[in-house]
């Protein structure tokens, strides 16, 4: 039996080159929406309607007979063309419309337009569309001219478009082409037109939010244009409709609605009987959009949280709403017959990345069960990365860390994606890792479980709010102690941390964020099998010292590398309330691996910008009695070094110029070597 002929590769092929993988920076949907003019030609949707071409005969007539049409196609398709060219010139403002549509052409065409002649075809553009801005709004062509004469009009043109179009913003934003004009007016107009724009949603927030083209404007709109107080204003209507008729009149009768209050507990406290009304009513909305997964909208999750903050925690309605919210995740039963790959978890997901969002997120796994902890989290799975560079879910990376007592599933589910422990390519792992610890946001859930709570450099105010919030219900949900919970979570994160320490400690110590990463590494990621690691991350940390002090480039001369030095000298961080420094545990004894490098230049480094390096090696606890008694014998040999340092005139040492904010410095502390200073007073006591 013969076999199949395997198609053989084609020669010859020309190799087509890869291109590296760029990450882009999406835009808003608000600003997307505001470039829609400047996207292709003008389409055909009136030419559409031309008459129907003419039908062939049928063929099944006699073959031998010829077939023969009244007239050829060319001649049928230019006779539509004619017919819908009538129909535009027989419409309301043909002319007009016709003559600023060549003028949008020619204005799109940025880099072609030299500022002269722009200015004139805007100044054309506007004496053709001034008074009669509505006849072409509500077109899915004219309208694009509209959005060029607002994105080249200067402030007065802007405001005669916006005062022409006052009383149709709701119509527009409902449009399916209008809609993009409102985004437009919003992105390119100030704050006087915003303040327009923003009060035509009043009293209609509800049915807007609902309908199908104007939802995501009203939502852009109010988590990025409307201002504290018009937020409010808007929040409000989610709580009845009382509440949106007052909106309506207050803005129909030009009535301030500066007092007014969005807070649900507030409101609910000063009318206790419209308590039940307003929560049914706000539960009823959230209920369907869950239910219908339009689960993105910002104004969505502050209601969300309101509702939660409203309800007594533990009671019937309280554990009813977290359900809710749980519902949206599927089972793995469900999963299995779903077609949706990410087995659901939208809601969490969205609501991670919104202010209000990651707070609601948070207190879910607050009061949640281990098994609610676990579920929640695995909604989380591959947006890790992510959710840690956000300002806002990475809180609630910190609460998965700090809340549930099973620290294996934790460490699983979010130390071991933060780490990129699952990047085989080591390259590409350590810059992952390293990208996470010099980010003013990630380093937040990486550095927690080593700093703890009470570090004010790692957390906000803010954020620091929002955990004792958490704290405080931890207390009544968990079983573990916080001290045995941090150990745990530190068994994950000590070996990745302190293996990316040894093999880029020549890069983290280029920048302050990363000195604080190798500190807290090096003081506090420790366990029974990291001691070796331990070791070797000593190594490469003191090794960085190597060389001369004197020399230009020298870590020396690094403020926050004298910094870390002298924090791994000391043993362990400053304690501002006891006034000492508190050792870690196990003892790190930094000292012994430090001072055979910088013995040579021991003089060199007591004079240089880190003298108090020297300071820590003479006076800490966690120094060898062998290895300081060392360093003061040598220190006392350049003692007259040391002292001419400390008695140096300013800039004696540096000769080069003082940046911004030095001087103050210098002259606080007086003149020469603060480090020298204390120096030649314990070397001569």
């Amino acid at each position: 039996m013969g076999g199949i002929k395997r198609k053989e590769a084609p020669v010859n092929v020309a190799e087509v080159p890869k291109k590296q993988r760029t990450v882009e920076h999406k835009k808003s949907k608000l600003d997307l929406a505001a470039e829609q003019e400047d996207e292709g030609d003008f389409g055909g949707f009136e030419e559409a309607e031309a008459a129907p071409t003419t039908q062939a005969p049928s063929t099944t007539a006699d073959p031998n007979k010829k077939f023969k049409l009244d007239g050829s196609s060319a001649e049928a398709h230019a006779k539509q063309r004619q017919q819908a060219r009538e129909r535009k010139a027989a419409k309301p403002h043909a002319d007009a419309i016709q003559r600023s549509k060549k003028i949008w052409e020619r204005l799109r065409r940025k880099s072609h337009v030299p500022a002269a002649e722009r200015k004139e075809l805007v100044t054309e553009l506007f004496d053709i569309i001034t008074g009669r801005v509505r006849d072409f709004v509500f077109k899915h062509d004219s309208v694009r001219v509209i959005q060029c004469a607002l994105k080249y009009a200067d402030k007065t043109q802007r405001r005669i478009i916006v005062d022409e179009l006052r009383a149709d913003v709701k119509a527009l934003a409902e449009s399916r082409y209008g809609k993009f004009l409102v985004a437009k007016m919003v992105v390119e107009g100030d704050q006087a037109v915003r303040n327009i724009v923003v009060p035509e949603f009043y009293g209609h927030v509800k049915r807007l939010i609902n309908h199908p083209e104007a939802g995501w404007i009203v939502d852009d709109c109010y988590r990025q244009i409307a201002t504290s107080k018009q937020k409010t204003v808007m929040l409000r209507e989610w709580y009845g409709t009382e509440f949106a008729l007052a909106n309506r009149d207050a803005q129909k009768s030009t009535e301030k609605l500066d007092d007014v209050t969005a807070d649900l507990k507030v409101i609910l406290e000063e009318n206790p009987e419209k308590r039940r009304p307003i929560l049914d009513f706000l539960h009823q909305i959230i209920n369907a959009f869950i239910q219908k997964k339009l689960t993105g909208f910002t104004m969505l999750h502050d209601a969300m949280l309101q509702y939660m903050l409203a309800l007594d925690p533990g009671s019937e309605p309280h554990t009813a709403f977290l359900d809710l919210m749980k519902a949206d995740i599927e089972t793995k039963a469900e999963a299995k017959d779903s077609n949706d790959a990410s087995g659901g978890g939208d809601l969490f997901r969205n609501l991670a990345f919104t202010k209000s969002g990651s707070r609601l997120v948070c207190l879910a796994l607050a009061y949640g069960t281990a098994k609610d902890r676990k579920i929640i989290l695995r909604c989380f799975k591959d947006n890790v990365q992510l959710m840690a560079f956000d300002q806002y879910a990475k809180l609630v990376l910190v609460t998965g860390l700090d809340v549930p007592d099973d620290t294996k599933m934790s460490g699983k589910a979010i130390i071991s994606e933060l780490v990129a422990q699952g990047v085989e390519d080591e390259e590409q792992r350590l810059n992952t890792l390293d990208s996470v610890a010099v980010s003013l946001t990630a380093r937040v859930p990486l550095l927690f479980p080593l700093a703890g709570a009470g570090a004010k450099w790692l957390l906000n105010e803010q954020d620091k709010a929002i955990l004792d919030e958490v704290h405080a219900i931890r207390a009544t949900t968990s079983k573990k102690d916080p001290e045995l919970r941090r150990k745990g979570l530190l068994e994950y994160l000590s070996p990745p941390l302190l293996d990316f320490v040894t093999k880029r400690a020549d890069v983290l110590v280029r920048s302050s964020f990363g000195c604080q990463v190798m500190t807290e590494t090096l003081l506090e990621a420790h366990g029974e099998a990291s001691v070796e690691q331990r070791a070797a991350a000593k190594k490469a940390v003191a090794q960085l010292a190597a060389g001369d002090p004197t020399e230009e480039g020298h870590v020396a001369h690094n403020a926050h590398a004298g910094r870390m030095l002298k924090t791994l000298v000391l043993g362990g961080a400053f304690d501002p309330t006891s006034k000492t420094t508190k050792l870690s545990e196990p003892r790190l004894g930094f000292a012994e691996v430090l001072y055979p490098i910088i013995r040579e230049k021991l003089v060199e480094w007591a004079c240089s910008p880190s003298s108090f390096v020297v300071v820590a090696l003479l006076e800490s606890e966690d120094v060898d009695k062998t290895v300081s008694g060392e360093v003061r014998t040598a220190l006392q040999k350049g003692l007259k070094k040391i002292k001419a340092a400390a008695a140096a005139e300013e800039g004696a040492l540096d000769k080069s110029k003082p940046k911004e904010g030095e001087e103050k410095t210098k002259a606080a502390n007086g003149k020469g070597n603060a480090g020298a200073r204390i120096l030649v007073e314990r070397l001569s006591g």
